[in-house]
């Protein structure tokens, strides 16, 4: 019997039904691709006006700075990332990826609400401080209670639509068919280089109008385009294919731990029987093979007693026998975890940039010309810019000048994109650490809170951050997406998001051990809300050795988990 044929028929059986169904015949395909995309651009962008300008609104109109400013950021931005896991466990087990999409949309939409009110509404903010050097109006703890209950349910909300969003577009692709798997690669790239377009048409006007004529109508903006998300969302309901839920994948993954463990002494050996789960066909739930080797959680799908089958060759206690197809998921996702390491190190170098970055740009000279002031939230548009245009010409361009010199089609491999990727987050830290430097030292000099330095010469830093995305974040979507199964899509997002999430919270760690190992006299690296009473270019450093560590781990470990064939045994593959 071939058991991989047997345990991944959900492709086939999706398409079966779908030739008998003339209603959903005519669904999926890029039909219902344009409605998605247009979902998530417009979610990006109202998260992104909000992610974007967050350090200057909390530093300006809330009167907060230093460390505590960056861990607030830090760990909501964690957060956002980190209610993927749940958000992703409600889809699969309960909800379905549609009915999350929207619910989660919806919530973003109310967060998004609360956080306009603070900016509409005065008494829901501290008194500003004419000298940001010396405040000594803090926001009352209410006050802060009603801007973390927006920034809260904006992260619940994106822990609905982060694991969602790219499994629900994959989702309405064949990938068993080549065509089906050319589109999903396109898929890819396209996904990402949409909502960056809309990014950086509609963040330029959102950020001025936020920084330069009115918080709260800058804040209404992306309240208003999350309501046209949902409303775009829903005009193209009648195009989607919607899988139905089927459990969740994350408990099954504990029940093959907690099986594998009651069954640890099992020996391989001749005539050990597998549980290949249940049957729709009347066709055996078992297989018999000789193993030589048996690894720990393959263990979960022994049957050492026939009594743990029922009359209809079903498993009794799922926490003592798992089927196959369960193992196969619990191996799929330990499969990826080396390659997934090498992520949370490229989005410690991303998000910091966006957060210190702007706080750079905040204490550096913006007028041009007759008094113009570029917004210093402005700044995160150029690595948006940069990854539209990389991925442009790479698709537009690149690909078929290199198809016509070549005579065949051939990409950039993941293992290539990754490491040129993770050699631009190093480059970027340290050009980063140099720049403040100087930006530092001319503000000393000249004895003023604004460094006299041009906010022009952070674009390099924030170009090259843009490209470590566009090479390392997309690669890694990719592989995660791919290498998952199609019913486990929403944890490859799930995954895909948490590694960021871990990155913020290291780097909140990471800031907080370097604040108290350095703290002297009141003071430390990092420790004042004036930059220039700082050593932030000591940290762009630290930042750059663990991508050069990064480098190394890829190179010579991680680089091998990437394959372009799966290379196990006959029954776990």
């Amino acid at each position: 019997m071939d058991i991989e044929s047997s345990t991944t028929q959900s492709p086939h059986v999706h398409q079966e039904s779908t030739n008998q169904d003339p209603l959903i015949k005519h669904r999926g395909g890029w039909r219902a691709i344009k409605y998605i995309i247009a979902n998530e651009s417009f979610e990006k962008l109202a998260s992104m006006s909000l992610i974007g300008n967050l350090s200057v609104y909390l530093t300006t109109k809330y009167n907060l700075g230093g460390i505590f400013l960056v861990n607030i950021i830090n760990i909501w931005f964690g957060s956002c990332n980190f209610l993927s896991i749940p958000g992703a466990f409600v889809s699969d087990a309960y909800l379905g990826r549609f009915w999350t999409l929207l619910l989660g949309s919806i919530s973003s939409f109310l967060g998004m609400g609360i956080i306009a009110l603070t900016a509409a509404l005065p008494r829901l903010r501290p008194e500003a401080c004419k000298d940001p050097t010396n405040c000594s109006n803090p926001p009352e703890r209410w006050q802060l209670a009603v801007l973390f209950a927006g920034l809260g349910l904006v992260a619940i909300g994106a822990g609905g639509i982060r694991p969602c969003n790219i499994a629900f577009g994959a989702d309405q692709f064949d990938t068993s068919t080549t065509k089906g798997k050319s589109n999903l690669e396109t898929f890819f790239n396209w996904w990402y280089f949409s909502f960056t377009v809309a990014l950086v048409i509609a963040l330029t006007g959102v950020v001025y109008i936020q920084t330069n004529i009115s918080w709260a109508i800058g804040f209404m903006i992306p309240t208003a385009c999350l309501a046209l998300s949902i409303t775009t969302f829903l005009i193209g309901q009648h195009t989607y294919i919607c899988a139905e839920p089927k459990g969740s994948v994350f408990a099954d993954m504990v029940k093959v731990v907690a099986a594998a463990c009651k069954k640890r002494k099992v020996k391989s050996g001749e005539g050990v029987t597998f549980y290949l789960g249940s049957s729709k066909d009347g066709s055996s739930t078992t297989l018999v093979q000789n193993r030589e080797r048996l690894r720990f959680v393959e263990k979960a799908a022994v049957i050492t007693d026939p009594n743990e089958l029922n009359e209809e060759g079903k498993a009794k206690n799922n926490w003592r026998l798992c089927s196959v197809e369960q193992v196969k998921n619990l191996k799929c996702v330990t499969g990826i975890l080396p390659v997934w390491v090498t992520g949370i190190a490229c989005f410690m170098l991303t998000d910091q940039q966006n957060i210190y970055g702007i706080l750079q740009a905040i204490q550096m000279e913006k007028t041009f010309g007759h008094n113009f002031q570029v917004p210093a939230g402005w700044m995160n548009l150029i690595s948006m810019i940069t990854l539209a245009v990389w991925i442009s010409l790479y698709e537009c361009v690149i690909l078929p000048i290199a198809s016509l010199i070549t005579g065949r089609k051939q990409r950039l491999t993941m293992k290539q994109r990754i490491q040129i990727g993770i050699v631009m987050g190093i480059v970027c830290m340290l050009v980063a650490g140099f720049l403040e430097k100087s930006r530092r030292a001319a503000a000393l000099k000249k004895g003023s809170f604004v460094s006299p330095v041009s906010i022009v010469m952070l674009l390099p830093q924030f170009m090259l951050a843009g490209l470590t995305e566009a090479f390392s974040a997309v690669a890694l979507m990719e592989f995660l997406t791919v290498k998952m199964p199609e019913h486990m899509r929403a944890v490859a997002g799930a995954i895909f998001f948490l590694s960021s999430s871990i990155a913020s919270y290291i780097c909140t760690l990471l800031i907080i051990v370097i604040d108290s190992v350095t703290r002297k006299e009141g003071r430390s690296w990092l420790g004042d809300k004036d930059l220039n009473k700082n050593r932030l270019e000591y940290y762009f450093f630290i930042i750059g050795g663990v991508q050069a560590v990064n480098l190394l781990y890829f190179r010579f470990f991680a680089s091998r988990f990437i394959t372009e064939n799966n290379e196990d045994n006959e029954i776990f593959s």
